[in-house]
């Protein structure tokens, strides 16, 4: 009925795709997908201030978060105002003397740089000291978030987040930058209804989709309907290189060929998080917003260079965590939830060391930079089943911690020192329960066997129809059964593992191990030389050269019984 190769009608037989759903689920288009952004709980009166200030000209201030989403969500923004003639500036924490969300000394200094409206993206559903402040001083605010809400609320004249508990939209799964997309529609209509464009061109709403694609992606928020059309289109605008930012960045990261969605994540995405992390946090808004090709590249050469620092950076302190986590669970080998901490590290790494650290002992982790002034500033990451965000609020309204909130996933919290180790003993009994039931559930969906001499450029190719791939929808995973090992190397700086696999028939295929080597896979590899064995993993397609040729990227292996 649809024409599927073979392998591509497994998949999506395997997910769940219905016969009458698949022709939608490989050709996600925003006019099936896209909702009326007013079924979002403050989305008309959110728009309708806005409206007002785009008529009246006013200067808009626009306080974003210092990761991708954030500094994407200030440059969608920023970019409808400046198409509209509106004045707007843009204001990004820095990570050390700022922190995460709205500040009080940022809003009055933005105050009395002649802002009318304030508007939060990526932050501000959790700030209700900074947004009482805002209104004292006679700011409107408006809230673009989708962090997990607190039951109380601050003052503002609007708090769009569909995570807030009274929302009932069902687009809980979208990124800041797919909710400030829907507030621009809701804006667009509003100025349509007041006759502001006159019949004249209306902003290009369409050809920013390349921004909340990269916002998707790089916030790892699931990969399900509109944000599935969102990625697919905005890739779509991306390959266009009309912006000349995120063409700088391309060139930067030595991308020559189309973006795929993976490049956001690895390749894009943590370019512009370096000027977060360590350098100056606005670098990325302005690279995405910059009109001029030479300012461009200046800066996208600067978020290279500040990227590879943070790589030797995050090496240096990873080693550092592992070290400790392998002392506390050399006495606790059921320790539920790996918390490190050093004030050698550098707060801009601390979400990647956690990530790391998860990755390496399969369980949630928090790590923390100890400052001077006898807080700790930590960032944790979890494995699929346990709620972080959830423990670091509980562990707000308890007081153990000073503030903190986040995703499931995902959570940033800031305690005192001194107390370090009662919120690893609280975060460990909060957890434990969870952590338990999703260590048993710890494995990955295999979608098909496939044998070396069939893992062929069509067969990727054909896949690529059931894109993009990401959280919520991984790349579709295949068993090589019983492939011999017949070569095994580290390779890079980054510790990676290469391989070559011969199957039954003599054909041969390489694979990758990513940042396997020392741990419990790489060794597995590394001592299998010669011997047969399954080997998991994703495909992809390694075009060096000008010749096309498919590898496996590994992700587990076992000895035939």
């Amino acid at each position: 009925m649809h024409g599927l190769s073979d392998v591509l009608a497994r998949v999506l037989a395997g997910r769940g795709v219905g016969l009458h759903e698949t022709e939608g689920f490989l050709n996600p288009r925003l006019r099936d997908l896209m909702p009326d952004p007013a079924v979002l709980t403050d989305m008309e009166p959110a728009a309708s201030r806005l409206a007002d200030a785009v008529i009246r000209r006013e200067k808009v201030a626009i306080f974003g978060d210092y990761d991708v989403d954030g500094a994407c969500s200030a440059a969608l923004l920023a970019e409808y105002l400046r198409s509209c003639g509106v004045s707007y500036a843009i204001h990004i924490p820095d990570r050390i003397t700022e922190g995460y969300g709205p500040n009080v000394d940022a809003i009055r200094a933005l105050r009395e740089q002649g802002a009318d409206v304030l508007v939060t993206v990526d932050c501000g559903t959790a700030s209700i000291v900074p947004l009482a402040e805002a209104k004292r001083i006679g700011l409107d605010s408006v809230v673009l978030d989708h962090h997990q809400a607190p039951t109380e609320l601050p003052e503002a004249l609007a708090i769009v987040n569909p995570n807030r508990q009274d929302d009932l939209s069902g687009l809980g799964h979208l990124c800041a930058a797919g909710v400030v997309f829907l507030f621009l529609v809701a804006l667009n209509r509003a100025l349509r209804k007041r006759g502001f464009f006159n019949g004249g061109s209306e902003p290009d709403l369409m050809g920013s989709l390349d921004l909340v694609a990269l916002a998707t992606v790089a916030d790892v928020v699931p990969l399900i309907g509109l944000n599935r059309a969102f990625v697919r289109q905005g890739l779509a605008v991306m390959r266009s290189r009309r912006r000349v930012g995120l063409a700088a960045l391309l060139d930067a990261a030595g991308l020559a060929g189309a973006p795929e969605c993976w490049h956001l994540g690895y390749l894009v995405g943590p370019r512009i998080n370096a000027g977060g992390r360590i350098g100056d946090a606005a670098l990325g808004s302005r690279l995405l917003l910059t009109e001029d090709s030479l300012q461009a590249g200046q800066l996208a050469a600067e978020l290279d260079r500040l990227n590879r620092e943070r790589q030797a950076i995050e090496v240096m302190a990873v080693a550092d965590a592992e070290a400790q986590a392998f002392m506390a669970m050399e006495t606790q080998p059921d320790l539920p939830v790996v918390v490190t901490a050093s004030g050698d590290w550098h707060p801009g790494v601390v979400g990647l060391i956690a990530a790391r650290t998860k990755e390496r002992f399969r369980r949630p982790a928090f790590a923390f930079t100890l400052n001077s002034d006898g807080t700790a500033t930590g960032s944790g990451r979890s494995v699929p089943g346990v709620d972080l965000g959830a423990v670091v609020r509980a562990a707000v309204d308890v007081g153990l911690a000073i503030k903190g909130g986040g995703h499931t996933m995902a959570a940033g919290v800031t305690i005192q020192a001194a107390d370090l180790e009662r919120f690893r003993a609280y975060v460990g009994e909060r957890l434990a329960d969870p952590v338990s039931v999703a260590q048993l559930n710890d494995h990955f969906a295999i979608d098909a066997t496939l044998m070396a001499g069939g893992a062929q450029p069509g067969v990727v190719a054909a896949l690529e129809r059931a894109g993009p791939f990401g959280a919520g929808h991984p790349e579709p995973v295949f068993v090589f059964p019983q492939h011999r090992l017949v070569e095994a190397r580290e390779v890079g700086s980054g510790g990676h593992v290469r391989v070559k696999l011969r199957g039954g028939d003599g054909s041969i295929i390489g694979g990758i191990a990513f940042r396997a080597a020392g741990q419990p896979l790489g060794m597995a590899l590394s001592n299998g030389i010669g011997n047969s064995l399954h080997v998991a993993g994703t495909l992809s397609v390694d075009r060096w050269g000008g010749a096309e040729k498919v590898e496996v990227r590994i992700m587990d292996v076992a000895k035939p019984e």
